[in-house]
């Protein structure tokens, strides 16, 4: 089995900043209900005011705020869909499984057009919330043990926070130049490739909803 992350890896960019600029043009409304609200977190997360994790879940807020969500993912996908890489669809496999840290109301339709598996964080668009840890760094990793999944053949990601999902698979691949390159994951000592798995077991969890 192949596992890939999915933005920045299979595909160029972001899909969940990518889809709401999307919905902004087509739902005016949401620059002035939401892009204010989203400019002060990222600001408050660079002065360290705010988590990483209530970031993200008050951008992925707005997906409550679409009023034709269903539509909307599907005409998005209909455009962007002719980026996945070149590279992946020449390899691609009915057992491949895309794991990522985008909500599932995003990746589900565009893996279920590739005709492959998806995990991605659990997020309940009607209340605007996380379901489930986002599906991040090692929280991918323990997801893939903890589900018992078969022997990882190869792994990819542009990120090497995501270096302890690497370290589950047979071979790793680090992507870079906008999804378009494949390289070898870099080495790591045996001290780190321990700390890092030590990691995978102690494991974290997000606070699902607001404090």
């Amino acid at each position: 089995m192949n596992v890939y992350d999915f933005d920045g890896t299979i595909f160029p960019g972001d899909c969940s900043i990518g889809f709401c600029f999307w919905c902004m043009k087509r739902q005016p409304k949401l620059f002035f209900t939401f892009f204010p609200k989203t400019m002060k977190n990222i600001f408050l997360r660079k002065i360290g005011k705010m988590p990483e994790y209530k970031v993200q879940r008050k951008f992925f807020g707005y997906l409550k705020e679409v009023d034709d969500f269903e539509e909307q993912i599907e005409l998005y996908w209909d455009k962007n869909e002719k980026k996945i890489s070149a590279w992946y669809l020449a390899q691609k496999k009915p057992d491949d499984l895309i794991i990522s840290a985008s909500p599932d109301c995003i990746i589900g339709p565009i893996a279920r057009r590739l005709g492959v598996n998806f995990i991605a964080t659990e997020f309940d668009r009607k209340h605007g919330f996380f379901l489930n840890n986002l599906m991040y760094a090692r929280e991918k990793a323990r997801y893939i043990k903890d589900q018992g999944f078969p022997m990882i053949d190869n792994f990819y990601s542009d990120s090497l926070a995501d270096t302890p999902l690497a370290l589950c698979a047979e071979k790793a691949h680090l992507v870079t130049q906008n999804a378009s390159t494949v390289n070898d994951w870099p080495e790591l000592d045996e001290k780190t490739k321990k700390k890092v798995k030590e990691k995978i077991d102690t494991g974290w969890k997000v606070h699902l909803k607001e404090d």
